[in-house]
């Protein structure tokens, strides 16, 4: 199993060190534009390998999208993260051009990759690579749900007083401080709803908290976060790569499913080996449907300012 990072900063270096760390991969190609950046990078974490243990080896390449050439997988986490105080929208004018850039690179050395989108406006970003590289839907995944899922179940596992491997749930839309949506009437604390043990009042500042997940980071951090995101990037990967047939929440490309149709938006899907091999359809409430209908609009209005 061959993986391609694109951008060595915080979140690909990231992506790369947890891979690598799960020993799932025989090789993880981490991949910039500055020279020498991913080469001190790829560096770095290998000298961590005998401390990790782990036996995946890490290339840095400057630019050279050939390394790339018959990858398994490749992440796209290339483009300016947030600063304070920016949605993830206002990306969309520098990161659009990266993103189609670099997909298209990335298909033309590996025709048969999955792609893993992870630059922001996410959803967006995810459409875009898409409509540029004209891959099948099952090979473009938007990887913010499953993000967005990890800090609802830490926003969970808070409110409760709980472990966090006692807590499920997960978060379906966009990946926006406004578009998610928390699914807490379909969340539990080992099988038992979490609305048995926690106030409607409470729920909702759960919510709250969960969609401005990103945001309170990027506050506190000046910065985009990393560890989650990176993390988050290895857990999809390894459920391909393994064929695990684990089911995330993923940004993926929708062709009457959940009603909608040309868009990328968070839903429950399967990851195997072919990448989405199935969009699982759950039974959302009038409220939930209402919420997914609005996502959805904010999500067509940033796509509306791309240039395809």
């Amino acid at each position: 199993m061959k993986v391609t990072v694109v951008g060595a900063g915080a979140v690909g270096a990231s992506c790369a060190e947890y891979i690598a760390i799960k020993n799932f991969a025989s090789e993880v190609v981490l991949l910039d534009i500055k020279e020498g950046f991913a080469e001190g990078k790829a560096m770095d974490l290998m000298q961590t390998a005998s401390l990790n243990g782990f036996d995946t080896k890490i290339t840095g390449i400057t630019n050279d999208y050939s390394a790339t050439a018959n990858s398994d997988v490749c992440v796209i986490t290339s483009g300016i993260p947030r600063k304070p105080g920016m949605t993830r929208e206002e990306l969309i004018g520098i990161n659009a051009g990266i993103v189609k850039a670099v997909s298209s690179s990335l298909v033309e050395h590996s025709p048969n990759t999955i792609l893993i989108v992870v630059s922001n406006p996410m959803d967006t970003m995810a459409y875009l690579a898409a409509k540029a590289t004209g891959l099948p839907k099952h090979r473009i995944i938007g990887m913010g749900g499953a993000l967005d899922s990890a800090r609802f179940k830490y926003r969970l596992a808070e409110a409760l007083e709980a472990p966090i491997s006692d807590v499920d749930g997960m978060v379906l839309g966009g990946h926006s401080d406004t578009g998610m949506i928390p699914l807490t009437r379909l969340a539990t604390r080992n099988s038992v709803p979490v609305t048995k043990f926690l106030s409607t009042e409470r729920l909702e500042q759960v919510k709250e908290d969960t969609k401005v997940g990103g945001a309170t980071l990027t506050k506190l951090l000046g910065t985009s976060a990393w560890y989650a995101p990176g993390a988050a990037v290895s857990s999809l990967v390894h459920a391909i790569a393994c064929d695990q047939k684990k089911m995330f929440p993923c940004s993926v490309y929708l062709e009457g499913e959940y009603g909608m149709n040309d868009i990328c938006i968070g839903v429950p899907v399967i990851l195997g080996r072919k990448g989405i091999e199935k969009i699982v359809e759950i039974d959302l409430n009038d409220a939930e449907k209402a919420n997914m209908k609005e996502s959805a609009e904010a999500v067509r209005k940033t796509n509306g300012l791309l240039e395809l």
